[in-house]
């Protein structure tokens, strides 16, 4: 069963909500079967490439809110994702474009699949989030890419070049068409779909919802004493 994740790497709620799936999955009998692919979403195309403003001033002037109320906001949801073991500092991040980096997470399915995949963008997000570091410049995607494994030739031609910008685009169109408004938004076993960080326990129902569909029984209606051949050869 597949669930693709639409997400941006400058997003907290990503991040909580990626935690809140994963204890999800740890839980769900059948985790191991279960493919997360992530999908590109862009929260701000117009952001510059290298991050030199604080994204507390840029969302206080964004949502009409003074910077101490911006402050105090984001306090209470750096207190929120520390109960899902994360240490945000997001009075200290920049706003910083993110193409460079979702080009990266396709090279990254491409190159190891959806394992690899998820390695990287749990590399970005914490580097956006837990050390503050500008996503949006390349000596840092490169050092977050090599530490993942990918090698460093191919990440020097993506980084340099347009490749896999088109499969953003197509992530995003994608996005577009479901009616996505915000991220994370969640599609689990291509049927349901799941907007926000949910609670855990959300994501756990759905899981087993959608894998007991995929799945469905087969009920026995004449059986019983009616002559077969055994799996064991017999007849």
């Amino acid at each position: 069963m597949k669930v693709e994740i639409w997400s941006d790497v400058v997003c907290p709620w990503c991040f909580v909500g990626k935690r809140r799936l994963e204890a999800a999955l740890a839980d769900f009998e059948h985790g191991e079967q279960v493919e997360v692919v992530y999908r590109s979403f862009q929260l701000d195309p117009s952001a510059p490439q290298h991050g030199h403003e604080l994204t507390t001033p840029m969302l206080a002037r964004k949502y009409g809110r003074s910077e101490a109320e911006m402050r105090q906001m984001q306090q209470q949801l750096t207190d929120l994702a520390a109960e899902e073991d994360l240490a945000f500092r997001l009075q200290e991040t920049l706003h910083t474009r993110t193409i460079d980096a979702h080009r990266l997470l396709h090279l990254a399915l491409a190159e190891g699949g959806p394992a690899l995949q998820a390695t990287l963008k749990e590399s970005l997000l914490s580097a956006y989030f837990e050390d503050a570091q500008d996503v949006g410049d390349h000596a840092v995607l490169r050092r977050e890419a090599l530490s993942v494994g990918l090698d460093a030739e191919r990440v020097d031609e993506v980084l340099a070049g347009e490749e896999y910008a088109d499969a953003v685009v197509a992530d995003i169109d994608a996005a577009m068409d479901l009616g996505v408004s915000g991220v994370p938004f969640f599609v689990v076993g291509g049927r349901y779909a799941v907007s926000g960080a949910q609670p855990t326990d959300v994501f756990a129902r759905v899981l087993q919802q959608a894998w007991e569909e995929s799945r469905p029984t087969v009920a026995v209606v004449a059986g019983g004493d009616a002559d077969v051949c055994g799996v064991d050869g017999s007849c």
